[in-house]
């Protein structure tokens, strides 16, 4: 009897050890906290099998799919259209879920149900879901969600990768907001590794272009400078290829080359920010669109309180300030004309 009371006895010492090493990194006043996140789901991919990982009230739900619950092989989609009659392009919603489908449903993009309403159009997100909002991964499957069904109905849903998607691939999580780094703890995964190559999502993001050319237009987040056609070769598939491929090679590999600086400097497609900073001419947006063949250029990455065109309509930025959470615009090309939408889903002409 007394060896089945010291069993028990150990039992529970190992219960209390365990416990107390699986929550030494969550300190005292995070578990507060803890108690009312809500994330998720995570797809992890674990051999053949598949295993979700979902949050509620803090506490971790795991559960094996069958291997064909989601997709795990993802091939990139063409990168080049011609001849769309509707296109909707907004860029930075920085982890803003409830804005974005706000001003989503009402410029009919989607319906009340979250799902795809804009037939054969096509959705142009210009980068940046990541980082800063709470409710990324929200984002995210949601536009996993209509890039399927747009394709059903002759659309598509186009994600490019902005400079804060690469951030957070590459492990600079300095803008991520704190929940997310109590989901860490809690799965016990660094933040990048719930989008790494062992993920549904993370695989996914991996089959995403940094540019895309619909029709004349060109869409990138940052923007196209001259220095980054001068020192590299402007094909859109080789580019996206590159950048692809990028994404899985350490800093320190890219930085031994000028690669780093051409790719992910500051006159990269990534984070270039010329068209508004740098006081260009009329001559240099030219220049530009002959060397891209392409008659405009929508990007993200630069804040302005509204949809903007800049260049005569040469250039147009669609980062509205989505990412403080109060007020967001699309740009919406129709017949090759352009207008913005607002958070009422009212019309604007460009001033």
């Amino acid at each position: 009897m007394n060896k089945v009371y010291l069993y028990i006895f150990l039992f529970l010492i190992s219960i209390s050890t365990t416990f107390s090493q699986e929550n030494k990194n969550i300190k005292s006043n995070d578990r507060e906290e803890i108690s009312n996140i809500n994330d998720g789901p995570y797809i992890l991919i674990e051999k053949n099998n598949l295993i979700e990982k979902t949050i509620v009230n803090g506490k971790v739900l795991s559960k094996k799919l069958t291997s064909n619950y989601y997709d795990t092989v993802f091939t990139p989609n063409k990168e080049i259209y011609k001849n769309i009659k509707k296109i909707a392009a907004l860029s930075d919603i920085h982890g803003q879920y409830d804005l974005a489908i706000k001003l989503l449903k009402k410029n009919k993009i989607i319906d009340k149900k979250l799902n795809w309403n804009f037939g054969k159009g096509h959705l142009v997100i210009v980068g940046d879901i990541f980082d800063r909002g709470d409710k990324v991964n929200e984002m995210l499957l949601l536009i996993y969600k209509l890039e399927k069904q747009a394709k059903i109905e002759g659309g598509r849903v186009h994600f490019l990768l902005g400079n804060h998607e690469y951030m957070v691939l590459h492990n600079d999580l300095r803008y991520i907001h704190k929940k997310y780094l109590l989901t860490s703890k809690l799965l016990k995964l660094n933040y990048n590794e719930l989008y790494g190559n062992k993920t549904v999502l993370g695989r996914w993001l991996r089959s995403k272009p940094t540019i895309l050319k619909i029709n004349d237009y060109i869409f990138v987040h940052g923007g196209v400078s001259k220095e980054f056609i001068t020192k590299n070769n402007f094909d859109i598939d080789i580019i996206n290829k590159i950048m692809r491929t990028s994404i899985d090679r350490t800093k320190t590999e890219m930085k031994s080359t000028d690669f780093y600086k051409n790719f992910y400097g500051s006159k990269s497609l990534i984070w270039y920010r010329g068209y508004f900073n740098d006081n260009l001419k009329d001559q240099d947006i030219s220049e530009i669109l002959d060397l891209t063949n392409s008659e405009h250029i929508v990007v993200g990455h630069c804040s302005n309180k509204e949809v903007v065109s800049l260049y005569d309509h040469k250039i147009f930025g669609v980062d509205s300030s989505i990412k403080k959470g109060k007020y967001g615009e699309i740009l919406i090309i129709k017949n090759n004309k352009f207008y913005r939408k607002t958070l009422k889903g009212t019309k604007k002409k460009f001033k």
